[in-house]
Parts: structure tokens; C-alpha cells; sequence
């Protein structure tokens, strides 16, 4: 049913509720409606009968002389062949170059009675590719948002199943990221080959990587200025942001922060359907690629110590002046 047939029927309840209770006050009170709109439709529906209860066009009768010469609408005719101007540019060429002041709006009229087809605006089209790592836990990305005072959240994600893992901290120290790290290892059922973070302190730092090396997971910081790289937890957490912290009574004393973040955490990774795995669960997708999961050993097997160097901040720096 279209919008048009569902404002019908609903004034059509309207009046034969009236018929029912015989006053115009009930009937608006009830149906939530002025007076002046209930007497506006039971006149429409006596004068013209079930058609009344259509909605009109609120074009006006008549519309205002445009005050525009045939000299004047040549020009704009003539500006639109030669530049393909809108509206705007043509109003905005005639005021500059010909000191001829007509409003867009009139513009338009004028583009519209010639009957002239609009300007085509010829866009490059994006072909957007989405990727997702074949293998868990073969790249998780990290990264840390504010959400209230001295309240901060840090956030994994797993690349390939989009499992996370959510904690809060009330800093983001360098020994904030090591426990959340250590929780990160803990919790995800599946060993972790790679941590992608951004340029923070908290996570680019040496302590960091050497305890990612001592378990044998490799660091691969995004580039500097390029949040889009790390998009899989910065989606995730706008998403936290809109359905969970949205929801919560912050002014409540007794309300247990970390309590209600465990019990999200188990809804988005158990529960909660996701488009880009298809309609599935984190888990769900978990399930599905578990046999490709490597063991311990082989990470162990395949880490190379030689190539996994710890990173100083501004090794990028460092690079560039040594190409220079």
C-alpha cells in the first residue's frame, strides 16, 4: 500500500469515528489530531465525497509575471549551450559579465519552459573491492577511543571473522595497551600472527613490540595519517558508539561500566548480524573457517626474528632521509 492510499484510509477512521462519538473534540483527542483538520476533512468528504479525501496540489493557481525580456532568455539559452552552466553559474555569469540580476529560481523556469535537459555531471566511478583475510587471526587490528571522562576503550578486532575484544581502561599508558594486549591473546580462541595499530604512543612504542615478539606476532603499523587502513575497528567502534553507549544511562552511580561492555562484547560477536559477512555472527564465521586456523608451532615455524626488527616512531622519517 502506497503513502497516498494509507492517508486516505487513515481520514476515512477519522470520520467514521466521529460518526461514532458525535464530537468533533472527542474525535481529534482520540485520533490525535487538530479541530480544524477534522472540520477540513469532513467539509472535503460532504462536498466531493470519498475524493475529497485525496491530497491536492499546492502548485498556486498563479504563478507571478516573470519579468525576463526574449532578449534575456536567449542569453541564458545561449550561456547554457556554450558552458553547460546550472542554474546558479548562469545567474552568477549574467550578474558578473552582462549586469543582468535574475534569481536562480528564475533561471530555472526559464531552462524548464525551453524545455533544455538537464546538465549531465560526468562522475568517475569508484569500484570499492572489500577484502577480509582469509585465516583468523592472521591480521587483528587495535585501536583506542574515549567514551567518557578518564574512560577509554580499547578495541581488537580479528580481520577475518570480526570477533573483538572490548575493555576499559582509564588511560591509554603504555601499560594500559600491554594488559589489554595480554587480554587480547587470552581471549581470542585462535592464535595471533599480526597486530595493526596507528601511530599512537600507546601502541608505537618499544615495550609494545617486544611483547609482541616474545609471542611471536608480527607489528604492522599503518601509515601515518591514514585512519581508513585501520577501518575495520574504527567502523566497529562508531558502531559501539550509535547502539551501545548511546543506550546507557551515564548519570547512573550504580551502573556497571565494564559489566555492561562484557555483556555488548557477547552480543556483537554471538549474536549481533553483520552485512559484510553475509547476514552471519562473528562466530558463525568462526565456525565456518576453523579448519584453516595454524597451529602455535607452525606461527613459531614461520616467524622470521631477523626481519621483525623493533620500530622507532619515526622510522618513516628515517627512511625518506636516507632515499634523500
Amino acid at each position: 500500500m502506497n503513502t497516498q492510499a494509507q492517508q486516505i484510509r487513515a481520514r476515512e477512521n477519522w470520520l467514521k469515528l466521529y460518526q461514532e462519538l458525535g464530537s468533533i473534540t472527542k474525535t481529534a483527542r482520540r485520533c490525535g489530531i487538530a479541530r480544524s483538520t477534522l472540520h477540513r476533512w469532513l467539509t472535503r468528504f460532504k462536498e466531493e465525497g470519498k475524493e475529497g479525501l485525496k491530497d491536492k496540489s499546492k502548485k498556486p493557481h498563479r504563478l507571478a509575471r516573470l519579468k525576463v525580456t526574449d532578449e534575456q532568455e536567449q542569453l541564458i539559452l545561449q550561456i547554457r549551450r556554450q558552458y553547460s552552466y546550472g542554474q546558479k553559474r548562469i545567474s552568477t555569469h549574467l550578474l558578473r559579465h552582462h549586469q543582468i540580476k535574475l534569481s536562480t529560481t528564475t533561471v530555472w523556469r526559464i531552462l524548464q519552459k525551453h524545455q533544455v535537459a538537464p546538465v549531465k555531471k560526468q562522475r568517475r566511478h569508484i569500484k570499492r573491492k572489500r577484502y577480509n583475510r582469509p585465516v583468523p587471526g592472521d591480521r587483528v587490528q587495535m585501536d583506542v577511543t574515549k567514551v567518557g571522562p578518564k574512560t577509554y576503550q580499547f578495541t581488537a578486532i580479528d580481520d577475518c571473522t570480526r570477533l573483538r575484544v572490548l575493555r576499559l581502561y582509564p588511560n591509554k599508558t603504555l601499560n594500559s595497551s600491554l594488559s589489554f594486549l595480554q587480554e587480547v591473546i587470552k581471549t581470542f580462541p585462535f592464535p595471533i600472527q599480526r597486530i595493526q595499530t596507528d601511530w599512537g604512543t600507546e601502541f608505537f612504542n618499544y615495550e609494545f613490540q617486544e611483547v609482541l615478539a616474545e609471542n611471536y606476532i608480527k607489528f604492522r603499523p599503518i601509515k601515518p595519517r591514514s585512519p581508513h587502513l585501520n577501518g575495520k575497528v574504527e567502523r566497529s567502534q562508531q558502531t559501539d558508539k550509535e547502539e551501545f553507549y548511546a543506550l546507557l544511562d551515564k548519570k547512573d552511580q550504580q551502573l556497571d561500566w565494564k559489566q555492561a561492555l562484557a555483556q555488548w562484547e557477547n552480543f556483537y560477536n554471538q549474536e549481533r548480524l553483520h552485512s559484510s559477512l553475509h547476514g552471519n555472527t562473528p562466530w558463525e564465521k568462526f565456525l565456518e573457517v576453523k579448519t584453516t586456523i595454524p597451529t602455535l608451532e607452525q606461527i613459531q615455524h614461520q616467524y622470521q626474528q631477523k626481519k621483525e626488527t623493533i620500530r622507532a616512531r619515526n622510522s618513516y622519517f628515517f627512511q625518506w632521509q636516507k632515499k634523500k
